[in-house]
């Protein structure tokens, strides 16, 4: 089991967010980040037009670069649920697949995976053909749905196989474990525990029992890692795409594994709509304790959640995520 405390500071951390549920190119942003708008000014826009945007759907995908001297590392995290919006997204970016030399898929979920076959060989189609390591979950394979009021359930998409994934060209690194790589500046978690009374994962989810004959409850989603790396001066930037396991299990596992390392920044989904509207206030409260610099949340935070999180943290604590911005550590 990799050492925690081995993992390599970074000097400078990019976040380029290629897919989430909305698109906001107008709010302003602290200094570290810019918007869609500010971003394609950047690069040279010189009209406005629908050409030029992103789109927005429901999942998640980030690209994550770390910079430490004259060394560069960049990992996809996450695809977002399907082909379109990836591939639009990513082209109107301007973002550098072929940099990309891991990806990590945070959960066994389809808006989290649909693009990735589109990924790897886009990926590939930059890099000279190389295998492109991937990190997994033995447990994100099994097929999944929802249950329904009344008994019957709404399946969900498959994540792709290790077969087919290995047939694209992915190198999958399938443990449950956790795992530093990328000259050790990368770390995805191993099972993250479950200590808070409140954070009970995904209400209503099922999945096939090991034969195929019956749904079980499956709420808790145990597949579900976090990825982390640690800028120099600043702490602990963490990556928690959904937090079924929630937030604040996540955060107190990532304390726990970086004991040293204070929590500098969390990216990503809290799931705190839908049935999980219930915990806003507690998981709000808990999170105080961790004293966050930068809380990017996006994609399933729900926008109740949003509203608590600003009127406890603030706007300068609080730079939701959205299609499109950028952000500089």
């Amino acid at each position: 089991m990799p050492n925690p405390s081995a993992v390599t500071p970074v000097d400078q951390l990019e976040v380029v967010v290629l897919v989430d549920n909305v698109t906001d190119g107008l709010s302003t942003t602290p200094p570290q980040v810019e918007s869609e708008f500010a971003v394609a000014t950047r690069r040279g826009l010189r009209a406005s037009s629908g050409r030029c945007l992103c789109c927005a759907v429901h999942g998640l995908s980030c690209l994550i670069t770390a910079r430490r001297g004259g060394v560069n590392h960049t990992v996809l995290f996450d695809s977002g649920p399907e082909d379109y919006a990836f591939e639009r997204n990513t082209a109107r970016l301007g973002a550098d697949l072929g940099a990309v030399e891991s990806i990590v898929l945070s959960h066994g979920h389809w808006d989290h995976s649909g693009a990735m076959f589109l990924a790897l060989n886009a990926i590939r189609a930059r890099n000279g053909g190389r295998a492109v390591p991937y990190y997994a979950h033995p447990g994100m394979f099994r097929s999944r749905a929802m249950r329904l009021a009344n008994g019957g359930v709404r399946l969900m998409d498959d994540v792709p196989s290790i077969a087919d994934l290995t047939a694209q060209g992915a190198q999958v690194v399938c443990t449950t474990a956790p795992e530093r790589f990328l000259d050790d500046m990368f770390y995805v978690s191993g099972e993250i525990p479950r200590v808070t009374p409140f954070e009970r994962g995904l209400p209503g989810q099922v999945r096939r029992s090991d034969d195929g004959k019956r749904w079980e409850p499956d709420e808790l989603v145990i597949d579900e890692r976090w990825l982390a790396l640690h800028v120099a001066g600043k702490g602990l930037v963490v990556f928690s795409a959904c937090s079924h396991a929630g937030i604040v299990n996540v955060l107190s596992h990532a304390r726990a594994s970086f004991p040293d390392v204070p929590i500098h920044a969390v990216f990503g989904g809290l799931h705190l709509s839908g049935a999980n509207e219930q915990i806003i206030p507690q998981t709000v409260a808990a999170m105080k304790s961790f004293a966050p610099a930068l809380i990017a949340a996006g994609h399933c935070t729900g926008w109740r959640a949003l509203a608590a999180l600003s009127a406890t943290f603030g706007d300068k604590v609080l730079a939701p995520t959205a299609v499109g911005k950028r952000y500089m550590l």
